[in-house]
């Protein structure tokens, strides 16, 4: 039994990390999935992936209803829990982090039926017998989060090319605390996201605009506030180009967001509940 879970407990985790943003959660769900596998009758389950992934995609939606109001009560901007890869892993584009903001604003049910169908391939009468929904209802949510989805993304994704020499030219920048060499590599619609959650100090929303990202960041640097990192790790967080910073503050990831031969977002998470796994 557990031979037979354990085959699929990574691709479990996956389904209900992008349904949860929070691995702790994600884990805990895919633990009380397996106690369920264990305990109960499996002699008519033809296809354990998918009979596993209903049973995750349902405990995920009970959790994403109090969540909604636990986010409400949440000090700051709100981002996922980071995922940290090797660089050397393809990037992944259903684990960015715009993506998993954009399926934030969506309704539990139309995050469930995106999910599925679109990033994991399950076939709509499956997602209606998990959803309780009919077919025709989980095709309407999943084309409604699709349109979210497609509206928010951007439009001309960078280079590989493009992508190296950004985040070279970011990491120098953010070792040396050079406000000028960043201006010159950010988009100016770029948008600064920072989560402290209360706990680390953080701007309370997001950062819109190069020029009121730059003031921000040059009132940090006169401040003296700009602490420079004891370690810099060059990673890949949810995909995307990052670091892991850190500093005599606490540790921290710092993730960039980059199309059109510019960063058009920066995403902090600061929150130490959220970073436990990288300390």
């Amino acid at each position: 039994m557990t031979e037979d879970f354990e085959q699929h407990r990574q691709f479990l985790i996956g389904v209900a990390y992008r349904m949860l943003g929070s691995l702790a959660e994600a884990e805990d769900v895919v633990q009380d999935a397996f106690l369920r596998w264990t305990s109960g009758d499996r002699s008519d389950v033809e296809h354990p992936r998918a009979y596993l992934a209903r049973i995750v995609s349902r405990l995920c939606l009970d959790r994403m209803k109090s969540a909604v109001s636990r986010r409400e009560q949440y000090v700051g901007t709100w981002l996922p829990e980071p995922v940290v890869t090797s660089p050397a892993e393809p990037l992944t584009d259903d684990l960015s982090v715009a993506l998993l903001l954009t399926l934030e604003r969506l309704s539990p049910l139309e995050r469930a039926a995106f999910l599925l169908h679109d990033v994991f391939d399950m076939d709509y009468s499956a997602i209606a017998e998990t959803l309780g929904r009919s077919e025709a209802a989980c095709r309407q949510l999943a084309a409604r989060a699709r349109e979210h989805v497609r509206d928010e993304r951007p439009r001309f994704e960078a280079s590989p090319e493009t992508r190296e020499k950004l985040t070279d030219a970011f990491q120098a920048a953010l070792v040396a605390g050079d406000v000028e060499a960043i201006a010159r590599v950010l988009a100016d619609d770029a948008v600064l996201y920072t989560d402290g959650g209360g706990k680390r100090v953080a701007a309370l929303n997001p950062i819109y605009g190069k020029d009121k990202l730059l003031r921000f960041l040059s009132g940090i640097s006169n401040k003296g506030s700009w602490i420079m990192p004891d370690d810099l790790e060059r990673v890949q967080i949810n995909g995307q180009p990052g670091f892991v910073v850190r500093t005599s503050a606490g540790i921290e990831t710092v993730s960039l967001e980059i199309a059109n031969d510019k960063i058009i977002a920066i995403y902090s998470v600061r929150n130490p509940d959220k970073l436990r796994h990288l300390s």
